[in-house]
């Protein structure tokens, strides 16, 4: 399994928040082979973003491993205007092409959510010029959202993916084979994550998150792309301890043991 993390969960939260851009970025990567990883997926966050050094700096040295850009930034409800993506969306492009990145992964969960169909409608006429324009890139979309309206999305380019989040689609209320089996030959990267169907975010396999199914029917389907944990986080001052845990975890499920 190719295991990696959300940038951040090996370092101690910024501010208290669960999930933001770090200051001391380039010590999580220190740290990525000695805990067994092999990616990180690069964040870019509202509180953060002014400063994100991928947006304006050329960070490939060969030796960043960095497998996609999450643009938290676009969780608002302004990414139905075709200003704000270029605000915040363009850059991004620009920045993978450069960083020789081939994934931004968007997330169209809370205020960024397109459930509704006309919402959805004006959104995916925004984003399909992007799609045109970067044809080298990978649109991967982290969704809730019904197995239908996913598939109004992927219908539209062939560079378009999902980012399936096992702890979203359970407190969702989809059904893991049923997903699985509808876009097993799109998805490209699985963040790994338990919920309970209340949505809250546990220590993995405490939730409802059926992990053994979603292993089993994810190997079934011949699915060797990546794992990125974006876990619950643990005690403050015990990161790595914690991440390295969760891996284990989760690897013995997908081993069978």
């Amino acid at each position: 399994m190719k295991f990696g993390i959300i940038q951040g969960r090996l370092l101690e939260p910024v501010n208290g928040h669960i999930q933001e851009f770090p200051e001391n970025w380039r010590k999580e990567f220190e740290y990525l082979k000695e805990c067994g990883f092999t990616h990180i997926e690069w964040l870019i966050t509202k509180g953060r973003s002014v400063n994100n050094p991928i947006l304006d700096k050329n960070l490939y040295f060969g030796d960043l491993p960095i497998s996609s850009i999450c643009v938290d930034t676009l969780v608002d409800a302004r990414i139905l205007d075709e200003n704000y993506l270029e605000e915040f969306l363009r850059p991004v492009c620009k920045s993978a092409i450069r960083n020789k990145i081939n994934a931004i992964t968007i997330p169209l969960l809370e205020d960024s959510s397109v459930e509704d169909s006309k919402i959805r409608n004006i959104f995916l006429k925004n984003i399909l010029k992007y799609a045109e324009e970067y044809p080298n890139l990978k649109f991967s979309f982290e969704c809730e959202l019904s197995i239908g309206g996913l598939q109004d999305i992927l219908n539209l380019s062939d560079n378009f993916y999902v980012t399936y989040d096992t702890g979203n689609i359970t407190s969702y209320g989809l059904e893991h084979g049923e997903y699985i089996d509808s876009f097993y030959n799109r998805i490209n990267n699985v963040h790994l994550k338990d919920r309970t169907f209340d949505s809250q975010t546990v220590y993995p396999t405490s939730g409802d998150t059926n992990f053994a199914l979603i292993f089993n029917k994810l190997r079934l389907k011949g699915y060797n792309g990546l794992f990125t944990l974006q876990t619950a986080r643990g005690e403050t001052g015990k990161e790595i301890k914690t991440m390295i845990q969760h891996k284990n975890i989760l690897e013995r499920v997908y081993n069978g043991e």
